[in-house]
């Protein structure tokens, strides 16, 4: 998944005094905007190269978080909030904080991948991701 030079542009503007998201920033910079990229890189950096079966890491991390968000009506909102005002750093920073808060994996979510997957979530929206990855009945 791809972020436009425009939206790299703006979430770089408004997360500026976010100290927390920064890493995430200079990965996504480092990627040209490529999320899956730096969701890869900085699951790595914080798990180490993992490969074990077919599934990627990033892929294994987004469904355990799949289990606890989809269902979440607080993270949801906060989700359609920023959508609806990508410009708000209180809006962005208020989702990448109740995420690293809220998510519990067998590793801290911290603020860097909580950012990057607040992005992640937010570009292909919620809804979509949450519909798309329901497994089959």
């Amino acid at each position: 998944m791809q972020l436009s030079n425009t939206e790299l542009s703006q979430i770089q503007q408004t997360l500026s005094d976010y100290e927390p998201s920064q890493a995430a920033i200079s990965s996504l910079l480092d990627h040209n905007g490529d999320l899956d990229a730096s969701l890869e890189e900085l699951l790595s950096a914080q798990m180490g190269q993992a490969v074990m079966g077919q599934q990627s890491l990033k892929q294994v991390t987004l469904e355990v978080i799949r289990e606890q968000i989809c269902g979440d009506d607080g993270f949801r909102q906060k989700i359609k909030e920023y959508t609806k005002n990508a410009e708000s750093a209180p809006l962005l920073t208020s989702a990448i904080v109740y995420l690293a808060s809220q998510v519990v994996l067998p590793f801290p979510v911290n603020p860097a991948l909580a950012t990057l997957l607040v992005l992640y979530f937010s570009k292909i929206t919620l809804e979509i991701y949450c519909r798309y990855t329901e497994p089959e009945k």
